[in-house]
């Protein structure tokens, strides 16, 4: 694998100076995938990638089906009557019988005739289209059911074989992360167990002489660790197996002892240390175990970030690097944004997929912000009272303040070049549910 000094060379990018993009495409360039699989049940599968493709053993549905409940009957009945006209004749027909889900009707319905059907029952030999029974007038007397044939098509309400999946087709790709509707589609095809990739094992620990842990007294000049509860709950999440390693001090013997402890997973997360300001003992400790980056990133919050690889066993390239920065929110949102990413790939997921989503919305009031700087700012999604979605930041947007993180449901994601923006431009956010 090429250094990192390499890969900041490939892409014309300087240490000191990053766009968000460089950042985002450097950390692609260093990851390497878990090759290792492994073959769960479907109920312990959930947010695993998929090692192989799903193929599908059967036809999805297996037959042809009633999509709702009604009376099915032949199309070819409703050829003699004209749906254009005003006054469009209206059918009327025998009913046979009833067929239900899971009991296939078993004998020859007569000519001319149509049979009370319910959703997902299969539809006999002969029958293809079927009528809502809102569409429908039934004579209980001469058991008959008139229905105007202007209301439907022929094959109407109706699923055929196959139409969702044939049988040999992929319905699951390798590399997609699997969700309810992932397992459920594999359940549907009567697939017990599936193939994936091994959890990603991740080393998570803070770092500062000043970290206290909650229900240790409080102490002057020291703060509460909230970095290490939030990004051990993110990569749970995320579905990482989490090893925390708890705080150390910022103390060369401490911190090789921990760094080395944790070079034997696939990737460590470590939060503070990696600023101009702190102490040189993390960066010093950092760039001598490892081919490793400090960078300076024009993103706000979460400037400063370390990124590389640990050295592995013989001298080899080791576990991925994320140093993240100390203050609550900045922490947060530099794994949301830039690490996240590059564990979801190295968990083996399709790049595509783990590109986040976003929206368009205009901006309820003025923003200030800095042309050359992508910023990121906390907002709420609020619909005014003209109906239409508008974003409104959460007050203060220190990075330090996770309550207005706490009350936003979305990023605002401020492109690199605009400077200041008025009221009512439209911004892309980003929807923080699923982010952490």
């Amino acid at each position: 694998m090429p250094s990192v000094a390499q890969l900041l060379t490939t892409l014309g990018a300087q240490a000191g100076a990053m766009r968000v993009d460089q950042v985002q495409a450097l950390l692609h360039a260093l990851v390497r995938p878990v090759t290792e699989t492994e073959t769960l049940p479907l109920h312990q599968a959930l947010g695993r990638v998929l090692a192989q493709a799903v193929i599908s053993p059967v036809d999805v549905p297996p037959h042809d089906n009633a999509a709702m409940d009604g009376y099915a009957f032949a199309s070819s009945l409703l050829a003699g009557c004209d749906a254009a006209t005003d006054a469009p004749g209206d059918i009327g027909l025998p009913i046979a019988g009833t067929v239900l889900a899971g009991q296939p009707w078993q004998e020859v319905v007569p000519p001319g005739q149509a049979l009370r059907i319910m959703t997902g029952a299969m539809m006999p030999p002969g029958l293809d289209t079927v009528v809502p029974f809102e569409l429908c007038q039934v004579d209980a007397e001469t058991q008959q059911v008139r229905f105007a044939a202007a209301s439907l098509r022929a094959g109407a309400n109706r699923r055929q074989r196959g139409e969702e999946l044939a049988a040999g087709a992929t319905a699951l790709a390798a590399g997609t992360r699997l969700g309810p509707a992932e397992l459920g589609l594999v359940a549907g095809l009567g697939l017990p167990q599936v193939c994936v990739r091994r959890r990603l094992r991740v080393a998570l620990f803070s770092t500062g002489d000043e970290i206290l842990q909650p229900g240790d007294a409080p102490r002057s000049g020291a703060i509460y660790d909230s970095n290490r509860f939030a990004l051990a709950a993110a990569l749970q999440q995320l579905g990482c197996e989490v090893q925390d390693l708890g705080a150390v001090a910022d103390e060369p013997a401490a911190l090789r002892a921990i760094l080395l402890q944790a070079a034997q997973a696939d990737a460590i997360i470590t939060s503070g240390g990696v600023s101009s300001g702190d102490a040189d003992h993390t960066q010093t400790m950092l760039a001598e175990l490892g081919d490793v980056a400090f960078l300076r990133i024009a993103m706000r919050p979460g400037r400063p970030l370390a990124a590389g690889r640990m050295q592995g066993v013989n001298g080899q390239s080791g576990p991925l690097l994320l140093g993240l920065p100390g203050n609550p929110v900045a922490a947060l949102l530099s794994f949301a944004l830039l690490a996240r990413p590059a564990l979801l790939q190295a968990m083996g997921m399709h790049t595509d997929q783990a590109a986040p989503a976003m929206l368009q919305v205009p901006l309820a009031v003025p923003l200030r912000k800095r042309a050359g700087r992508t910023e990121f700012v906390r907002a709420t999604l609020v619909r005014n009272a003209q109906g239409r979605v508008e974003a409104h930041p959460t007050g203060n947007q220190s990075s330090a303040m996770l309550s207005s993180l706490v009350q936003a449901d979305a990023l605002l994601w401020l492109a690199h070049a605009p400077g200041d923006l008025d009221a009512g431009t439209l911004v892309d956010a980003l929807p923080l549910h699923g982010l952490f």
